[in-house]
């Protein structure tokens, strides 16, 4: 195998390629036969984790467990970006709103286009100010939601990332009729052969407090701090009603005091997998559709290849951040990151080598070339900071959250 050279990679972006392929298989850090825990999802009744029968490609069938989906794939894959970005190893423009600088919301710290929900469209983005002017109507807000795939120029300056995971603006001025940006990057990790395991638990309480004890009559107390009282004088009143507010129903359990009788769940109890299997495909075809007028076949390609450089480093720097998905979910891989590039012609994929380093190079020349081609991306940085009314909703929401009890 080769090492994938960004001249190979403008080639494929070009037209010698459909699509970049990476394939890893991976093992439960316990080892095979160890369980896993699956998300789970909300359902009516039955198992809480997504199986399905799938198409394998000796021809044989096998029952599957989604392990994450192509939604938690695109965020981690942007963390992984995010991390390098603040590293200094990785350079393109990651617009971010500034709540630290303002003590009543510092907590919230700094939020990147690569954390916030829907990308550079997100109401955060929105509801802040861009040197002082709300972000839609600063040049940089209106050249955004004016920018469709038939000219992506305004997003691949000041947001590029978003090409390459997808963006739909149905929080701006047109609504659900704002452009839509296709998903181009597309991964998820599935586990193989998938055996459903039962889930126990159950609760010894040293002090042995009994159920009965309290009589049903364990209320909130009128002091949040004190959490619960056995007197009702000294018990919260329920809004719009009369009588001591009761926690829940009453029992010790309420208060995490009594013994918890041992269970079995049969819905939630992990799974065993022969082995998982994650899938990232990077479409070419789709970075293809994307136009940059007035700049040029070559700064056309340029463009594309930049941000299929930035879906190459998204693989490589999500590997080096491992694959500890959730609690009792880590994976481990059997082998280091490797890019297939997919022919159109149907020909043997092409397989080159990639590391950290390898993918670092890429992004630095992808995007020198592009801005040798006169459509270079911001190199300045983009900061916002939250608009008055924003950080009024959020105080608000806090006051809401502070003052209710927790039975509400």
């Amino acid at each position: 195998m080769g090492r994938l050279t960004f001249d190979r990679l403008r080639s494929a972006v070009a037209g010698d390629a459909v699509a970049l392929r990476s394939r890893t298989t991976l093992q439960p850090a316990g080892g095979s036969g160890d369980k896993v825990f699956p998300p789970t999802y909300a359902v009516d009744r039955g198992i809480k984790y997504a199986f399905e029968e799938r198409q394998m490609d000796d021809d044989t069938t096998t029952t599957t467990v989604l392990l994450d989906s192509v939604a938690s794939q695109a965020n981690r894959a942007e963390l992984a970006l995010l991390e390098g970005w603040e590293l200094n190893e990785l350079k393109f423009p990651v617009p971010y709103v500034d709540f630290a600088s303002h003590k009543e919301v510092e907590d919230l710290g700094r939020l990147t286009v690569l954390e916030v929900p829907h990308r550079f469209a997100d109401a955060i983005f929105r509801d802040s100010l861009l040197d002082n002017t709300l972000f839609r109507l600063s040049d940089i807000g209106r050249a955004i939601t004016d920018a469709q795939p038939r000219n992506a120029t305004a997003l691949f300056r000041y947001a590029p990332t978003a090409l390459l995971f997808g963006q739909w603006d149905s929080t701006g001025p047109k609504g659900g009729l704002g452009s839509k940006f296709q998903r181009a990057y597309v991964s998820e990790i599935v586990g193989l052969d998938a055996k459903i395991g039962v889930k126990v638990g159950s609760r010894l309480d040293p002090l042995q407090i009994e159920r009965e004890a309290a009589d049903r009559q364990i209320f909130v107390h009128e002091d949040p701090d004190q959490v619960w009282t056995l007197d009702p004088e000294k018990a919260a009143v329920q809004k719009g009603k009369k009588g001591p507010n009761v926690k829940g129903d009453g029992r010790p359990s309420e208060i995490n005091h009594g013994n918890i009788a041992p269970s079995i769940d049969e819905t939630a109890g992990g799974v065993t997998i022969s082995k998982a299997i994650q899938t990232t495909v990077v479409s070419l075809a789709a970075l293809r559709r994307l136009r940059f007028p007035g700049h040029g076949r070559e700064a056309e390609t340029a463009a594309r290849a930049a941000v299929a450089a930035l879906g190459v480093v998204s693989i490589a720097y999500q590997h080096e951040i491992d694959f500890d998905l959730r609690s009792r979910c880590l994976l481990v891989p059997e082998h280091g990151p490797r890019i297939e590039l997919l022919s159109r012609d149907g020909s043997p994929a092409e397989v080159v080598d990639l590391d950290r380093t390898v993918a670092r190079e890429l992004i630095l020349q992808a995007a020198a070339h592009a801005k040798e081609q006169g459509i270079g991306w911001e190199e300045s940085k983009i900061k916002l900071d939250p608009a008055p009314k924003l950080l009024e909703l959020i105080r608000k929401s806090r006051e809401v959250s502070a003052s209710k009890t927790p039975s509400e």
